[in-house]
């Protein structure tokens, strides 16, 4: 296996069931169901120095989710085109989303995951089947809806046991 296909395996092996579409709904709500809970001042909480704040976290899961859904249509609609990776680090460095309030990321990560749910369910699986090269790696566009909610498991995982027994 390559290190590439042990990345991506790691987050596919969060996801709790073959039902993949039902758990990218599932993990929608877990994650707004946690971030609803939050006030302002605890979503700036970050559990130790130099890790993102709840709120950067919940936007990393939207520009990443963001990426992913470019990816998926790319590859859906045929495009050769090698895509290219994104510095996960540099972009929660921009996103000043320290500085905006919590419900308006709630609100943007609940929009950007309906969009990704419309696109999932009306492309054909057999597009979804095809291969594309993103970030120098072979993957179809059915493993990158996969891995957003895998991704998302993760960080849901990582807030429940990093942040909020800290809050």
């Amino acid at each position: 296996m390559t290190d590439f296909q042990k990345y991506v395996q790691r987050y596919l092996d969060h996801i709790p069931s073959e039902n993949w579409l039902e758990e990218l709904k599932n993990s929608c709500d877990k994650t707004v169901d946690i971030y609803s809970k939050l006030s302002e001042e605890q979503s700036l909480f970050a559990y130790a120095e130099g890790k993102w704040t709840l709120k950067e976290l919940l936007l990393h899961l939207s520009d990443t989710e963001r990426v992913f859904q470019y990816r998926i249509l790319a590859f859906a609609r045929g495009d050769q085109n090698e895509l290219p990776g994104f510095d996960e680090e540099l972009y929660a460095d921009q996103s000043f989303a320290n500085e905006r309030s919590l419900s308006s990321l709630l609100e943007e990560y609940q929009l950007v995951r309906k969009s990704s749910q419309i696109l999932l369910e009306t492309a054909n699986s057999s597009a979804l089947k095809n291969i594309g090269i993103a970030n120098g790696n072979q993957i179809s566009g059915e493993t990158i809806g996969k891995l957003i909610v895998g991704h998302n498991i993760h960080h849901l995982n990582i807030i429940e046991e990093r942040y909020l027994p800290k809050l």
